[in-house]
């Protein structure tokens, strides 16, 4: 059996993984995906001085109130740097660290720095017409090359396939293709 533990993206919450429990379960692993504070059925805790170290201990507090060992971290979009920093903090606990369509910062990087220095300039970089051109071809290259595969449905089934069951240790073909 493989305990998932899953740091979701800053525009999500626990919630959104509930449909990956049972299909994990129904093949004797089991997933946590607990919600940050401040985001989800949780946003009525939102304030100021929530950030990324809040995010950590909520994660560190499951792993400690549940007593996961060898457990694989999965770190989504935005959880990708919360995965980072509870992989650096709770090693010992950790099986497998997977980044799933995440930030995956470098050693001292924080999400600021990427943000302010690589994505916000291409949106403020505007042309004489003040239409900002990089970011345009960036999101239209983005849409054609990934826009049709987005469905729910799609990615659940591809989360199941292609990491949670490869990372428990089994195959793609363990599942129904139904």
């Amino acid at each position: 059996m493989a305990v998932f533990v899953v740091a979701h993206g800053a525009w999500s919450a626990g919630w959104a993984w509930k449909k990956m429990r049972p299909l994990l379960r129904e093949r004797g692993h089991e997933l946590f995906s607990p919600t940050h504070t401040g985001l989800g059925e949780r946003s009525h805790l939102a304030h100021p001085g929530i950030d990324l170290e809040a995010h950590v201990a909520d994660i560190l507090a499951v792993l400690q109130t549940e007593d996961l060992h060898e457990l694989i971290l999965v770190g989504h979009s935005y959880g990708g740097m919360v995965a980072t920093v509870v992989a650096d903090r709770a090693s010992e606990r950790i099986a497998q660290l997977v980044y799933l369509d995440a930030f995956v910062p470098r050693d001292g990087e924080s999400l600021l720095a990427v943000l302010r220095d690589v994505v916000v300039p291409l949106y403020y970089n505007r042309d004489r017409d003040g239409l900002p051109r990089e970011w345009i071809a960036r999101v239209k290259r983005a849409i054609r090359t990934l826009g049709w595969r987005f469905s729910a449905d799609r990615m659940v089934k591809d989360y199941l396939l292609k990491t949670y069951i490869p990372a428990a240790g089994g195959t793609s073909s363990d599942v129904s293709r139904t």
